[in-house]
């Protein structure tokens, strides 16, 4: 028996960004990035493995969000058309740096990469990535979970449960609806945890969640182990702590390996290099610069972004290597330290958003194939995921984790906060205003005009409540488009729900509702009641 497990898990995830009343829409392109940058490639390196007979596991948390988005035709051909735009810039590249060998090598790369990217994309899955998951899952590579329906912030949302209910119910409905089979377990959005939530994802079927390492190290009564195993809760729910360890090794910005001076530089893109006529078909808004995914330079060090030095893929690759070994041995002698003083082999968590790997970070997606290489031949510590461990070791101590989640000062700082406290009142208003409404209409015939609003306007609150608008607004990145977002699905909330107690409902505007804001088909409103 190893003395420890790695549980590697990745969170995919995007706000569900959709816009059919525009033929290209700015961001739009978050989605279309992460699926060349980091869903595409994640798929090659999986594939790689298993063509090289390598046995590996570990677990994708697919937000419902994600995955509604990655089912939608509309978005699949927009992403097929984002593909070919970024391949015609690639070529014309390689055109313009002919004469600039270094340039023109790391040209060709990306044009190589594009083509990969396209193949993958139609040939490999179809324009489906689904698929592939589902492919993995199938032999055993990855266990798929859920997050909440729109990745609501829910000790933030607790103050009408029934909110909270419809976040997690909703979601794994989806998952099966998706995926064909529920979710063993949840990456409860932003880690954010508060006692009385873990009963209900038992109620809704989840055997585990996870939580950042403080939950657990605070939990009452203290771990024996820490975060070196998992807890039960009161309701049989079992909560698995980041180490933290890992956590620093790969999101420190100063110590963590993305941070080497060998990596590519993500700051520096011919988007904003190059002149505006040269760029402007490949741009989703006229005269906006943006990134392209095309970009030459390396970190180099602390310069500015004009003295970057030109990338060099040999030592990229170099270094990732090295970096893998370095992680693998690290979490080796971590689990042989806490594992001799357990009755049972320790677990290394190691969580992630996905988009980390290969968008932000380009090297990452190989770092993650090196990593699984290096462990799949077992030895102190071997790969396994977080329900293969509890069916193999199911006897654990009973613990209530802390309130708490990651993020800035770990307990919901980053979206409450003087830049966001606004948001939380009409929510909660909302959420009181849509049990009442349901509560109201318990006999909605399926199919007719009442039933099509409750869904709706589920929706709608729903997408009101995701996490992404104030964790954008506090970030203070595309904070202009955040709150559009949340005002846009308030107010069609709250114009539904008055429509439908005046009997002023107009079915053009229902149906053109329905067409914009197109997730979770089957969306049970009861929930909401």
């Amino acid at each position: 028996m190893p003395k420890g497990y790695l549980l590697l898990v990745l969170h995919a995830h995007l706000p569900y960004i959709r816009h059919p009343e525009y033929d290209r829409f700015l961001e739009e392109r978050w989605f279309f990035e992460a699926v060349t940058e980091t869903y595409i490639p994640l798929i090659k390196f999986f594939d790689r493995l298993q063509a090289e007979g390598v046995p590996f596991q570990l677990t994708l948390s697919v937000s419902p969000t994600l995955a509604n988005m990655m089912e939608d035709l509309l978005l699949r051909q927009r992403c097929l058309r984002h593909l070919d735009l970024s391949l015609s810039l690639a070529e014309k590249e390689c055109q313009r740096t002919k004469n600039w060998p270094d340039v023109h090598v790391l040209a060709q790369m990306y044009r190589r990469l594009f083509e990969e990217a396209r193949t993958v994309f139609v040939e490999r899955c179809g324009t489906r990535l689904v698929t592939a998951f589902q492919q993995y899952a199938e032999a055993g590579n990855l266990e798929l979970i859920t997050c909440a329906g729109t990745h609501g912030y829910l000790p933030l949302l607790s103050s009408e449960p029934a909110s909270v209910k419809a976040q997690v119910f909703t979601a794994v409905d989806e998952h099966a609806r998706i995926f064909g089979n529920k979710p063993k377990g949840m990456w409860i959005p932003e880690c954010a945890f508060y006692p009385g939530l873990d009963e209900v994802l038992a109620q809704a079927g989840i055997r585990y969640f996870l939580v950042d390492g403080h939950g657990i190290e605070h939990a009452e009564p203290a771990p024996a182990f820490g975060v070196h195993a998992p807890v039960y809760c009161p309701s049989g729910v079992a909560a698995f702590g980041r180490h933290p360890m890992t956590s620093k090794l790969v999101w420190s910005t100063s110590v963590g390996y993305p941070a080497d001076y060998n990596y590519r530089e993500y700051y520096r893109d011919i988007g904003y290099d190059l002149d505006q006529e040269y760029l402007a078909p490949y741009q989703y808004a006229p005269g906006v610069r943006q990134n392209t995914g095309i970009k030459y330079h390396r970190i180099t060090g602390k310069t500015s972004l004009n003295h970057k030095q030109l990338y060099n893929p040999d030592w990229g690759a170099e270094t990732v290597v090295r970096h893998a070994k370095d992680f693998a041995q690290r979490c080796r002698d971590q689990a042989r330290r806490a594992g001799s003083a357990m009755p049972f082999p320790a677990v290394i968590v190691s969580p992630y958003d996905a988009e980390l790997f290969g968008h932000w970070w380009f090297e990452g997606p190989q770092w993650i194939y090196h990593v699984l290489r290096e462990l799949s031949s077992g030895g102190d510590l071997e790969l396994t995921t977080p329900g293969a461990y509890l069916a193999a070791h199911p006897v654990q101590q009973k613990a209530m984790p802390s309130a708490s989640s990651w993020g800035r000062n770990g307990y919901s700082e980053h979206w409450v906060n003087p830049k966001t406290e606004w948001m939380w009142r009409p929510l909660h208003e909302a959420a009181a205003r849509m049990r009442q409404t349901v509560q109201a209409h318990p006999f909605a015939s399926l199919g007719s005009l009442e039933d099509r609003v409750l869904r709706q306007a589920g929706r709608e609150l729903m997408l009101a409540q995701a996490s992404d608008w104030p964790f954008i607004i506090t970030n203070g990145t595309t904070e202009q488009y955040a709150r559009r977002r949340f005002h846009d699905h308030l107010n069609r909330f709250h114009d539904l729900l008055t429509r439908l107690e005046r009997r002023q409902v107009d079915p053009i505007y229902l149906q053109a509702l329905e067409y914009m804001d197109a997730l979770f088909p089957k969306l049970d409103y009861q929930l909401f009641a």
